[in-house]
């Protein structure tokens, strides 16, 4: 299986937080640590769904920004490709070796659009979004010049309220202009419902969705009727996966957190009312952190603040224990409620994140750990990519 070790002559603590063979309490912290075993049940488990409903699961890069995750969640999981957000982030996995990528967000930019225009080069299909059909011209003019081809979704604001087109003759009048442009194909819709992924409830996720799915319905047909099936619809998250596969529209999924869960995502519901970290998925990503300070006797210090997680979400939830409770933070410190005295100085505590994406762009490597031990190093290969 991939996990192999990555780099292993550089030195713990200037270099690397950890090598395979350490245990798990010799890590330096801050630092994510993704629990092996977890994180490959999640994996199998997503793709053994989509393999039965019959759907083709392009996992989201820009969840963990990882070449290697990626490889994993195609060996194990049988992944089809990868979404991304940026054209460096997509450049990221073309130069990994990824043969199917989708970047599932619009690019203007002149300097950006010429970089994708580049893309396939490297062998690998390249998807866009547009939601404008003045993007058509630009992105055309690009690909020919550089003697490529880009695939274009179609993407329709089905809730989310951000990028996409809200109206069938829109839709219709994009498609029609990419199909006729050169070095231009169009390949289907880009149909993400990301405003209700996080709604606890899950029969208030399926509402949500019932108005998503008329407007999918009536752009598939409009577009049928031009001569122009889609050969992708594409969307769904972890929080919705199966209200897609399910619908007899979408034929393809866009889950990322499912493979790393975090605190936030944990909280949602399924259809049997447990929370997903509890259910359907296992918390696989954790920062680790390690007590720093007992000055305060019901008051422990972490060395995980700010700067090394995102808290949009929420604070971190210490994983295993309910004796002790993160509840602050500041720059370079955690401050853990800690009533009973348990914890000292140098205990390691892991924490699930409010929010893995942000969290997991703001650190250089995972460290894979099995049974207590390291066993894998993978570098955050995309981190910082956001242009």
């Amino acid at each position: 299986m991939h996990t192999e070790a990555r780099i292993p002559e550089l030195e713990v603590g200037y270099d690397v937080p950890a090598l395979p063979g350490m245990r798990e309490d010799e890590i330096q912290t801050p630092c994510l640590i993704l629990d092996l075993d977890a994180l490959e049940a999640n994996i199998r488990k997503m793709g053994e769904f989509a393999r039965a409903n019959g759907m083709r699961h392009r996992a989201h890069g820009k969840m963990h920004k990882s070449v290697d995750v990626l490889k994993l969640q195609q060996e194990l999981g049988g992944a089809c490709g990868v979404c991304c957000q940026k054209v460096s982030e997509a450049e990221v996995f073309a130069r990994g070796g990824i043969k199917d990528i989708l970047i599932s967000n619009e690019v203007r930019d002149p300097a950006k659009i010429d970089r994708l225009a580049r893309l396939p080069r490297y062998g690998a299909r390249i998807i866009v979004c547009l939601d404008d059909v003045t993007n058509v011209a630009e992105l055309s003019a690009a690909a020919q010049r550089h003697g490529t081809q880009l695939d274009c979704f179609v993407e329709i604001d089905c809730g989310a309220g951000r990028c996409g087109v809200k109206t069938t003759p829109e839709v219709v009048a994009i498609a029609k202009a990419v199909d006729a442009a050169p070095n231009l194909r169009f390949a289907g819709l880009q149909a993400y419902q990301g405003a209700m992924q996080h709604i606890d409830g899950y029969e208030e996720r399926r509402a949500k969705l019932d108005s998503s799915f008329a407007q999918v319905r009536d752009a598939v047909e409009a577009l049928k009727g031009e001569g122009l099936e889609p050969e992708l619809v594409s969307g769904g998250g972890t929080g919705s996966y199966y209200f897609e596969s399910a619908s007899g529209l979408y034929n393809e999924l866009q889950c990322g957190s499912y493979a790393f869960m975090d605190a936030d995502y944990g909280r949602v519901r399924d259809r049997d009312g447990k929370r997903l970290d509890a259910g359907e998925w296992r918390n696989a990503l954790f920062l680790l952190t390690s007590v720093m300070s007992h000055a305060k006797p019901d008051k422990a210090i972490c060395d995980a603040g700010l700067k090394a997680q995102s808290v949009d979400s929420g604070l971190p939830v210490v994983y295993g224990r309910d004796d002790v409770t993160y509840i602050k933070c500041t720059d370079e410190h955690g401050v853990i409620d800690d009533p009973q005295g348990k914890l000292k100085i140098n205990d390691k505590l892991r924490l699930v994140p409010g929010h893995c994406d942000p969290t997991c762009n703001v650190h250089d490597w995972y460290v894979g750990v099995r049974n207590g031990k390291v066993e894998a190093l993978w570098p955050v290969s995309a981190r910082g990519k956001a242009y």
